[in-house]
Parts: C-alpha cells; structure tokens; sequence
C-alpha cells in the first residue's frame, strides 16, 4: 500500500482498494468476536449441563435454550467464510478456517440428531462425544482465527498452492 500526501486527491480504484482494505478486517475482527461467544456458549452449555445432572434437573432448560440460541451464531460464522462478492475485494478465509466452521455446522446438525432420534439405535450415547468434538473445533477455529486476523498466520496457509509439501504443512 502507498502512502500518499493529505492534500493528494486518490484515484477511485486507489481508494476503493484502502476501503476494501478496512471492511475486510472488519469482517475478519466480527467473525473472530462471532467465534469467541459461539465458543464461551458451549462453556455455557458444558457448565448448565453439569449442573442439570449433578445438582437441579431444571437446568436441562437452559441447556437447551443456549443451543436454540448460540445455534445462529454457526450460520454467521457458516455466513462470514463466504463473504466474497467482489474477490478483489475482499478475500475469503484461508481453507482451513472454512473447513473448521462446515466442521461446526456439521457437528451441530449431529448434536441434533443424537439429542432427538434414538429409533432404531440409541444415537444419544453419542452427544457427549460430539459436543466435547465440537468445543475442541471451535476452540482450534478461534486459535487459526486469531491468528489470521492478527496477520501471524502462515503465508502456505494463505495461498491457493497445490504443492504437496505445502499441503502437509497446512495438515
């Protein structure tokens, strides 16, 4: 990016790249924020849990009301990996980000399942094992987000190369 005088007028193309500019960090910055709550929910949900089965069963209430609520915070993060109308403007996240956020869609979708169909095999016995697997990917999404947005991401991650070493790297 050049650095141009306060009293030298920028050419459109110029000023529309230091705006792309600011609104791709903005975008980076809220779907980090969306990251960090989505994740302090499942603490939530971990915590009334615990306390539905080890103290007062009426915490079951709240478990299930912080799943209908933190649920749409999966389809902004699903929604922010796919901000990229105009792609000059504003990159997409690295693949691996995008990976991690269709991981937690998709383990949500299995929360669902296993907490309501149990015919014919008892699906429920897995819930525990899929929320704990979707508390570790929003947790390594919000590692790779912060890092990203922080600029200290690793620059293999950050391109589109087909080399097979890169690939191991970004494993």
């Amino acid at each position: 990016m050049t650095t141009h005088h306060p009293t030298e007028q920028l050419l459109p193309a110029e000023q529309l790249s230091i705006e792309a500019e600011a609104g791709k960090r903005w975008v980076q910055v809220g779907f980090l924020a969306i990251a960090i709550l989505f994740n302090l929910c499942l603490v939530a949900q971990l915590l009334t849990v615990g306390l539905a089965v080890f103290s007062d069963a009426s915490w079951w209430q709240i478990h299930v009301w912080l799943v209908r609520g933190y649920g749409g915070l999966a389809v902004l993060l699903f929604g922010g990996t796919l901000i990229t109308p105009f792609p000059k403007l504003i990159t997409p996240f690295p693949k691996r980000i995008q990976a991690l956020t269709n991981a937690i869609v998709i383990l949500l979708l299995l929360q669902f399942v296993t907490a309501h169909v149990q015919q014919p095999l008892p699906l429920g016995v897995l819930h525990p094992l899929t929320g704990f697997t979707l508390f570790t990917t929003s947790t390594t999404l919000i590692h790779r987000a912060m890092k990203f947005v922080r600029g200290h991401s690793d620059s293999a991650e950050n391109l589109d190369i087909q080399n097979p070493d890169v690939q191991k790297l970004n494993a």
